[in-house]
C-alpha cells in the first residue's frame, strides 16, 4: 500500500516542481471533464490552451488579464511572507476602481486629460485601495480581529458601495437607465501599447510592480524584517522588529497594488465604472500567488496560466456551449492539485505496510 514518509528536510526540487505537477494534473482532469460533458477532450483543451495563443490579439488579451492578477498576487505574496493572511484584494481592487474612477469623473468635462490627469487618477486608485486595506489593519491592530474575515467581508461592502454609486449619484443620465457611470473621455484612458488591441500601460506597471516587489523582499532591509516576522515571530520580537509595523506596511502595500489594479481596469479595458468591475481577480490572485511560490517573479508566470483559464473559459462558452462556471472549475482544480502536490515537499511516497 502507499504511505507518506516524512523527509529529513523539505525538498527544494518539489517546492518548484509541484506547481508544474499541478498544472499537468489540471490539464489531464480538464480533458476528463470535457469527455464527461460530451465534448471532444482534444478540442476542449485546444480552446482553453491553444486558441488564445494563435495570434497577437490573443497574446495581448492575456496581458490584459494578467495585469490585475499580477498586482493583486504580489500584494498577497508580501502579506503572506509576513504572516498577514489577508484575502480581501477583491475589495481593495473595487475600492481602487471607485477612487480612480471618481477622480476621472471629477476632472473629466469632455476634454483635456493627458499624462498628469491619468497619473492623478491612478494615485487616487492606490490611495483608495490603501484606505480600504487600512480598515483591516486598524481593526486588527486595535481590536485583534481576524484579518481573514474582516478583509473578506469588506469585499462585499466595496461591491455594494460601487453598485450604489453607479445606480445613484454617478449614474450616467444618458445611459438608458443601465447601472453605469458615463464613459471616460479618451484623454483619461491609459495609453494603448499595441494598436487595435486593449493592452495598455497597466501591463507595464504590473511588471514593474512585480520586479519592485522582488527587490523589496529580496534586497531591502524592510523586506527582510517582514519575512523574519513571518517565519520566526519570536526572533523578530527579540530583534526589535515591530509586528505592528509589519501589519500596517504589508496591508497598505497590498491595498495600493490592488487599488492600482482597480484604477487600471476602470481606465483601461472597461473605460467606465460598472457594478462588475472584476470577474474575481482578487480571489483568483490567491491561487496565482501560491502557484508562483509567493515569489513576485514566479507570479509573472503563474498569472499567465490563470489568464489562460479566463480567456479559455470565455471561448469555451461561445464555441463549446459550456457554462461560465468552467473557468472557476479549472481554477479550483489547479488549487486542489497544488495543495496535494505540496505534500510531496515534506513527504515522499513509499510502498509498504
Amino acid at each position: 500500500m502507499l504511505r507518506l514518509q516524512p523527509r529529513s528536510a523539505p525538498s527544494k526540487t518539489m517546492s518548484w516542481a509541484s506547481p508544474l505537477v499541478a498544472v499537468l494534473l489540471t490539464t489531464l482532469s480538464g480533458a476528463l471533464l470535457f469527455a464527461m460533458l460530451g465534448k471532444n477532450p482534444i478540442a476542449g483543451l485546444s480552446v482553453f490552451f491553444w486558441e488564445p495563443l494563435r495570434n497577437l490579439r490573443g497574446w495581448t488579451e492575456i496581458g490584459v488579464k494578467c495585469t490585475p492578477l499580477i498586482l493583486c498576487a504580489v500584494g498577497y505574496a508580501i502579506c503572506y511572507r509576513s504572516s498577514v493572511m489577508s484575502i480581501g484584494a477583491e475589495g481593495m481592487l473595487v475600492a481602487g476602481a471607485i477612487g480612480g474612477g471618481g477622480v476621472v469623473l471629477a476632472l473629466d468635462h469632455g476634454s483635456g486629460g493627458g499624462a498628469v490627469a491619468i497619473a492623478i487618477a491612478l494615485i487616487g486608485g492606490m490611495l483608495a485601495g490603501m484606505v480600504w486595506a487600512g480598515i483591516t489593519a486598524l481593526l486588527k491592530d486595535r481590536f485583534n480581529t481576524n484579518e481573514i474575515l474582516v478583509s473578506l467581508m469588506l469585499v462585499y461592502i466595496a461591491q455594494l458601495l460601487l453598485s450604489y454609486l453607479v445606480t445613484g449619484p454617478w449614474k450616467d443620465p444618458m445611459g438608458f437607465n443601465f447601472p453605469q457611470s458615463r464613459m471616460f473621455s479618451p484623454g483619461y484612458l491609459l495609453p494603448i501599447l499595441v494598436p487595435t488591441t486593449r493592452l495598455n500601460l497597466g501591463f507595464v506597471l504590473a511588471v514593474v510592480a512585480a520586479i519592485g516587489g522582488w527587490i523589496f523582499l529580496a534586497r531591502s532591509f524592510p523586506g527582510f524584517r517582514l519575512q523574519v516576522g513571518g517565519m520566526a515571530p519570536l526572533a523578530a520580537r527579540y530583534a526589535g522588529f515591530s509586528q505592528r509595523g509589519a501589519l500596517w506596511t504589508t496591508l497598505l502595500i497590498s491595498g495600493a497594488l490592488a487599488g492600482l489594479a482597480g484604477a487600471i481596469e476602470a481606465m483601461g479595458p472597461v473605460g467606465q465604472l460598472i457594478p462588475s468591475m472584476s470577474p474575481g481577480y482578487g480571489f483568483a490572485a490567491i491561487i496565482v500567488a501560491y502557484v508562483g511560490r509567493l515569489h513576485p517573479i514566479g507570479i509573472l508566470f503563474s498569472s499567465f496560466i490563470m489568464a489562460l483559464f479566463y480567456i479559455g473559459g470565455e471561448l469555451a462558452q461561445s464555441r463549446l456551449g459550456l457554462p461560465s462556471a468552467i473557468t472557476g472549475v479549472f481554477q479550483g482544480m489547479l488549487l486542489f492539485f497544488l495543495l496535494a502536490a505540496d505534500i510531496l515537499i515534506a513527504y515522499r511516497i513509499r510502498w509498504g505496510k
